[in-house]
């Protein structure tokens, strides 16, 4: 997974330790032979071979819209962080000025939905006279200027600091563009089934919501039509999913006074100095187009549509810190409609993921102290430094490219940073006010209290170089990314653990499940995005243009692959969309089959394990971490707005590709599993 800050792959590290161990009597199989379907042969479907009982047995939670390995590992996980979060709340010592205690009050806070029906839109209401205020575009920017400032826009467009493309040590000010109440671009602007019926239902889900505000039927349909254009104009100029995907187009420096001539609407220097960047005289533009756009949007001066749209922003993006009939009116449309949910999750299953996604870091603490001891980061680091090795050799033996790009590409390898379990030094949240309803504080305001604080920490990067250890990830997240800026691979502790990686499994299991997304983030330094950058996290071509001419002809011949697959009637996978991810799975089961066969050299060959060889528990146990089943309209939504595959695809596709998974099966032509030899991709 490439990181953005919100980013992109669902991947792994990986590792034992005692805390994860399990009584004798509980001993956890490195694969549940029970869940396989041995009347399927791996030969003709090696997806259901692997998952067919699972599959046939398995229903998909009421309150979710896919159910799989890393679903039923991210469950468990919630039930052990919230163990750990109520006993806390026991212990004295965690006040309220200590970080642990305010995620505690986060937690309580956010379950108070006594205090939020009681109050029901009485937070927002001086944020909607505000907006009711504005009388032309003085006024505008006026407002846009005090809630930037404060942490949450009203939606037009954004900016933010973070690492400059081209000199990942230094930080820069990027503008973005603004916020839209549908996922993604293609809901606007597609002419397909789906984008049609969603845009329809979309604007009778924001008349309903505009009538909590007070807004009669009639005159809340009309704004919602009002906002669905506005939104339209805001989406069209806007780089496409594919195009998102290129850095270098959104890597746009632009002079101050050359923004100013491009959106003169806005008197750019001084808002930039009263949002908190003084002395700022050039800015990353993230999509030029989309702001020649909101020119245009400006120009047209339509008042009223600007206040229909601030004012569903503002509802929308707050809806579940509001009564509970605004939060599930919400959730009926973005989480039934658009995903296919039946019902919504338990209270303090959502209360966890906002204390996850706002002081993360202080529950981390406490998970770290029960479920990551001192020692897994090391036995971790050892089968992580494996894979590179495996992957070195890979790189070195590859026919299609040149010496001098080798060099290169394996010193980027040898500069790749590597996080393991939690930071080594944890954010402060000193400044940062949480209260409990006990002390008077509200959902709602320990929500902005967050976002200002953030605001803060943002400003205070100014002129200060980038900090490459600070994590993007809590401990408690079941994932791992790669950050091209900081050339890092990072593997929080929640990842670490079944069926990812289980010590009283055999390593054939291990480096099928950790050992492969240990390969698929390392991967990622050198998928179609990842390998725009060089060692040091710059924006830097450091190709031969030939090497880039062969690379970009096997990750489009790799991109056909996928776009041919249909998981609904006419809805395809969009291989150019989920390159990245698919070239990480590639290059990931590639690595770990070759670290694996290291791994056995150096430790021996343990023979056959429950009737199969290392080689094919390995790509089983790499099915394994796949297996998955998704609602039809979550699936939708994954094509329109997720870079990654659907898992099924995940399972088996790369496999098609590899001549080890052809002879560790006795795989021949006639074959279900069989792609001719011809058309099979090599890439890493």
């Amino acid at each position: 997974m490439k990181f953005t800050i919100l980013s992109k792959t669902l991947l792994t590290a990986a590792v034992f330790t005692s805390a994860f161990q399990i009584n004798a009597q509980q001993k956890t199989p490195g694969i549940n032979l029970s869940l396989m379907d041995k009347k399927v042969s791996p030969k003709n479907d090696f997806f259901k071979f692997v998952n067919g009982t699972w599959l046939k047995n398995t229903e998909i939670p009421a309150d979710k819209t896919r159910w799989g390995s890393f679903d039923e590992l991210r469950q468990n996980t919630d039930k052990d962080a919230l163990a750990i979060l109520k006993e806390a709340t026991k212990n004295p010592k965690y006040g309220s000025n200590t970080d642990q205690g305010k995620a505690i009050n986060m937690y309580k806070a956010a379950m108070d939905t006594v205090a939020r029906n009681k109050h029901g839109i009485d937070p927002i209401r001086p944020y909607l006279a505000k907006i009711d205020a504005v009388k032309n575009m003085v006024d505008l920017q006026k407002l846009m200027m005090e809630t930037e400032a404060k942490g949450g826009g009203v939606g037009f467009f954004g900016v933010g600091i973070g690492a400059d493309d081209k000199n990942s040590n230094r930080n820069v000010v990027s503008l973005g563009v603004g916020g839209l109440g549908l996922p993604d671009r293609d809901y606007y602007v597609s002419e397909d089934k789906d984008s049609q019926e969603k845009r329809a239902k979309y604007v009778l889900h924001v008349a309903r919501m505009l009538q909590f505000l007070g807004e009669k039927p009639e005159q809340a349909k009309a704004n919602a039509d009002k906002i669905l254009a506005l939104e339209t104009a805001m989406s069209s100029p806007r780089l496409d999913r594919v195009e998102r995907r290129d850095a270098r187009k959104q890597y746009n420096p632009t002079a101050i006074s050359d923004l100013q001539k491009m959106v003169p609407a806005i008197d750019w220097n001084t808002y930039l100095a009263q949002v908190g960047f003084k002395k700022l005289d050039t800015i990353i533009v993230s999509q030029p187009r989309y702001m020649t756009a909101l020119q245009k949007i400006f120009t047209e001066n339509k008042v009223e549509d600007w206040k229909a749209y601030m004012r569903w922003m503002l509802l929308r993006g707050s809806a579940s810190t509001l009564s509970t009939d605004i939060e599930t009116a919400n959730w009926e449309f973005y989480g039934k409609t658009l995903t296919g949910a039946l019902k919504q999750r338990p209270r303090h299953e959502k209360a966890l993921q906002v204390v996850n996604g706002t002081v993360g870091e202080a529950l981390g603490k406490l998970y770290v102290e029960q479920k990551f001891p001192e020692e897994a980061k090391g036995k971790a680091a050892k089968m992580i430094k494996n894979i590179m090795r495996a992957y070195e050799n890979r790189i070195n033996n590859l026919a299609w490219m040149s010496a001098e790009t080798k060099t290169k590409a394996i010193q980027k390898l040898n500069s790749l940073t590597i996080k393991i379990g939690y930071p080594d030094r944890w954010k402060d949240y000193s400044a940062l006010t949480i209260k409990s309803p006990d002390e008077g504080g509200s959902f709602f305001e320990n929500g902005r209290n967050v976002a200002e604080w953030n605001w803060k920490k943002d400003l205070e990067k100014q002129g200060k170089p980038v900090d490459k250890t600070e994590w993007g990830m809590s401990p408690q997240t079941v994932n791992a990314y790669y950050n091209p800026s900081y050339n890092e691979i990072v593997f929080p502790a929640a990842i670490l653990q079944p069926p990812f990686y289980n010590y009283q499994a055999d390593e054939a299991v291990n480096y099928g499940g950790i050992g492969a997304v240990i390969g698929h983030e390392i991967s990622h330094g050198f998928d179609d995005e990842g390998s725009r950058y060089n060692a040091e996290g710059n924006l830097v071509d450091w190709w031969t243009e030939d090497d880039l001419k062969q690379f970009t002809a096997l990750g489009g011949a790799l991109a056909d692959q996928y776009s041919a697959l249909e998981p609904l009637p006419g809805a395809h996978v969009d291989g150019k969309f989920t390159l990245g991810e698919n070239i990480g799975d590639l290059g990931g089961i590639n690595a770990a089959y070759d670290g694996l066969q290291l791994y056995l050299k150096e430790n021996g060959n343990p023979g056959l394990i429950d009737g199969y060889t290392p080689e094919q528990r390995l790509f089983i146990s790499w099915a394994t971490v796949w297996r998955s089943k998704m609602r039809d309209e979550a699936l939708k939504n994954q094509l329109k707005t997720d870079p990654h595959s659907p898992g099924m695809y995940r399972a088996y596709v790369p496999l098609l590709n590899l001549d080890t998974f052809y002879k560790a099966f006795d795989i021949k032509q006639g074959d279900g599993m069989y792609l001719e030899p011809n058309k099979r991709v090599k890439i890493w």
